[in-house]
């Protein structure tokens, strides 16, 4: 498959997975039921290969095993061996981080993060210290803002590009926010020049438009329908952007915002779904508004190949 730049979608879900193990919302409870309307998706994760032998892993999530085991091409083909050969954080946040304790064992690994992000997971964070067995068991690489990082042996180059965030709940009130504490990835096929975007956590809209530009795959935030999602449903007080996650629907949502002629050509698809969004639902008018503006809702085992 060398040429081919594949992108596997292991997790489309965000934080606590859909159903949420503490929820009963209407989305979580037709989960539960069986209803054919809904389908169950672990946490956000997504890799990607353009030889199909090495893999990049965007996020970490804690669904990792879980997820390998349901995808034959992250399977070890020896006694010790793994085809991940790197594994690229967006920010700190534990859903995103909690998987590389599961990969921990005598298997070296490959982190690639912000200087912000990994100083925040191994400087002012105990647990992820346990990482390291031995002075070389991770090798953490740089991703420095607008700079490609070239991952010869997956055959593609990575760009971060930084987006409104916030630092993860567990750094509040004890890191200075950076620039660097949530970053979008280009992801470039080295022999193709196919460009996948993957952007799950997006806090404002502004100068969006750059980031998205010239991707054949867009990769973006899906979290919640409305600014107001858990408000409105009782389930929480803060509102999507105070979370650092745009809506998707509304004058100033996602869908309106991103219906650009330039990105008539971009496949486009939503991911990182909170377990209380509607477009979770098969029958549901927001997931009709979605696929009627050209966008697709992402679930667990979602392959494109360019």
């Amino acid at each position: 498959m060398q040429g081919v730049l594949r992108v596997r979608v292991l997790g489309s879900a965000a934080g606590g997975g859909f159903p949420q193990w503490n929820c009963a919302c209407g989305n979580c409870a037709l989960v539960r039921a069986g209803d054919e309307r809904v389908v169950g998706r672990t946490q956000d994760s997504i890799a990607i290969s353009a030889n199909g032998d090495r893999w990049l892993l965007v996020n970490a999530s804690p669904d990792v095993l879980r997820q390998i085991e349901r995808f034959s091409a992250l399977w070890p083909q020896s006694a010790r061996h793994t085809p991940i050969a790197a594994i690229a954080l967006t920010n700190g946040d534990l859903d995103h981080v909690l998987g590389l304790l599961s990969l921990r064992e005598s298997q070296p690994l490959a982190v690639l993060a912000t200087e912000a992000v990994r100083a925040g997971l191994v400087e002012r964070n105990t647990m992820l210290r346990t990482l390291a067995r031995s002075t070389d068991h991770v090798r953490w690489r740089s991703l420095v803002l607008g700079n490609e990082l070239f991952l010869g042996d997956v055959g593609v180059a990575v760009t971060p590009v930084a987006v409104p965030g916030k630092l993860p709940v567990h750094l509040t009130g004890i890191a200075r926010p950076s620039a660097e504490d949530n970053v979008a990835l280009r992801i470039r096929a080295l022999d193709s020049e196919k460009t996948v975007v993957v952007a799950t956590a997006v806090g404002s809209l502004d100068r969006v438009e750059a980031l998205v530009a010239g991707a054949d795959v867009l990769f973006f935030d899906g979290t919640f329908w409305t600014e107001d999602e858990l408000v409105a449903l009782g389930l929480g007080r803060a509102r999507a952007q105070e979370m650092a996650h745009v809506p998707i629907g509304g004058a100033d949502g996602s869908l309106a915002h991103l219906a650009l002629p330039q990105l008539a050509a971009t496949r486009r698809i939503y991911t990182h779904i909170n377990n209380t969004n509607p477009i979770l639902r098969s029958d549901s008018h927001e997931r009709a508004q979605a696929e009627r503006a050209g966008w697709q809702v992402a679930f667990d085992g979602l392959e494109v190949v360019l």
